[in-house]
Parts: C-alpha cells; sequence; structure tokens
C-alpha cells in the first residue's frame, strides 16, 4: 500500500519527467531529421540529435530562468536576423547571431543574479549523458542491423539519458562545482540555449525560403512527421523512466 509521500512522488515523477522527456523527443525528433536532410549518416545524427537534445532539456530541467534567458534572446536575435537578412537565412550566421545575443542577457543575468556554477554542471552532465545514450544506442541497432521508428527511438534516448543524467549527477555535478568558473555559467548555458533557438528558427525561416522544389517540400514534411512520434515516445519514455528510477531510490523531491 502506498503512503501519501510515495504517492505524491510518483505522480510528480509521471509530470516533471513527462513533460522533460516531450520536450526532449520532440526536440531530438527534428533535430535527427534536420540532420539527416544535411546529409549525416550512421550514428552520426543520432549522437549530435540526443547530445543537443539532453543539453537543451538538462538546462529547462535543472537551471530554468538561465534557459529562460537564453531561450528569450535567441528569439530575439533570431527574429532581429530574420528582418535585417531578408529572404538570405544563413544557419551559421542565425545561430552565431543568437548565441551572441544569448552570451550577453546570460552575462547581465549573471549580475543582477548570482546563480553559481550550477547551471553549467547541469547542462555539462546532460549533454553528457546524451553523447552516451546517442553512442550506446547508435552501437546497439548497428549490432542489430536494424532500424526503428521515431517513436520507440525517442522512447529509448529519453530513458537511456534520463537513467545517465540522474547517475551522474550525484558525483559529477557536486565536484564540477569546485572548479568551474561562476562567472561564465549562466553566460555559456544562455548563449547555447540561444543558438539551439537559432538553430530552430532556421528550419522554418531558412529551409522554406531557400528550398522551394519538390524534394525540398518532401524533406520539411518528413521533419515535421517525425515531431509528433518523437514528442509522445519521449512522453512515454520519460514517464516510465521516472517511476522506475523513483522505485529506485532517485528521488525527484530531493533536488527541487
Amino acid at each position: 500500500m502506498l503512503t501519501k509521500d510515495q504517492f505524491t512522488a510518483i505522480v510528480m515523477a509521471l509530470v516533471v519527467w513527462g513533460f522533460a522527456g516531450a520536450l526532449f523527443g520532440a526536440l531530438f525528433a527534428g533535430l535527427y531529421q534536420v540532420l539527416v536532410v544535411l546529409g549525416l549518416t550512421g550514428w552520426e545524427p543520432l549522437v549530435i540529435a540526443a547530445a543537443a537534445a539532453a543539453m537543451t532539456t538538462s538546462a529547462f530541467y535543472s537551471a530554468m530562468p538561465v534557459a529562460l534567458v537564453g531561450a528569450m534572446a535567441g528569439v530575439l536575435a533570431s527574429i532581429g536576423y530574420l528582418i535585417a537578412s531578408g529572404q538570405e537565412v544563413q544557419l551559421l550566421a542565425i545561430v552565431g547571431t543568437a548565441a551572441v545575443f544569448g552570451v550577453i542577457a546570460g552575462s547581465f543575468y549573471s549580475w543582477i543574479a548570482k546563480s553559481g556554477s550550477r547551471p553549467l554542471a547541469e547542462t555539462l552532465t546532460g549533454l553528457l549523458a546524451g553523447l552516451l545514450a546517442g553512442t550506446v544506442l547508435a552501437l546497439v541497432l548497428g549490432l542489430l542491423g536494424t532500424q526503428i521508428g521515431m517513436f520507440v527511438l525517442a522512447a529509448g534516448v529519453v530513458a537511456l539519458v534520463g537513467t545517465f543524467f540522474q547517475m551522474a549527477e550525484r558525483w559529477l555535478v557536486g565536484r564540477s562545482l569546485s572548479w568551474l568558473p561562476d562567472g561564465l555559467a549562466a553566460p555559456v548555458v544562455a548563449g547555447l540555449i540561444a543558438a539551439v533557438v537559432g538553430a530552430s528558427i532556421w528550419i522554418v525561416g531558412g529551409t522554406t525560403s531557400a528550398m522551394l522544389d519538390l524534394g525540398a517540400k518532401q524533406e520539411i514534411s518528413d521533419v515535421l512527421r517525425d515531431i509528433p512520434p518523437g514528442l509522445t515516445g519521449g512522453l512515454l519514455g520519460g514517464a516510465l523512466t521516472g517511476i522506475l528510477l523513483e522505485l529506485l531510490g532517485f528521488h525527484l523531491e530531493d533536488q527541487i
């Protein structure tokens, strides 16, 4: 029989991990398809998309104020770039512009609100978890020689990333806090989040304006088609992983 505290912990794990998994899954699915469209094959799109999605999700999960500052800066910088550049939208230019504005916004946030080095430590832990999860899944799929749908792929990546993140966070974050510079944490995290936002806006603004042939329209359709199953797969994978980790002793309520 579950106690009231245990029931509350499980519900909290379902909500938080489910929401984080849905965000991760949608971002992962979109990035994965875009990387495939850009010509990456084999393990590359899986590992890169998993690392980028894990880094972004961990920033929102563990350092939301800094992540929101970076996201806002990325949106404003990208819109300003689109207005100034007209129809010609270059990926590196819009990502670089967004990143610079993100660093500036993060520096201002660090000046007015001391956040310490934890946001950077949490984000780097997420990046490491994403790299490990993507690599493990790529190796397994390569050995099996099979392909799986985006729903199962997103659920699997979310489960692996969540597990690796929780296992590594207890010792990696604590050890890195002592040597990571406090003043660089918020600017770096905000800049990374802003860069991801800039790349996302390029997918919509740059791809659609630069490629109007039938092949490009099909590629854009493939990207958009995989986002819903990625979101639902991430939601399911995140919720189940959260409950499992809660039962194994990785208590979410101890971290928030």
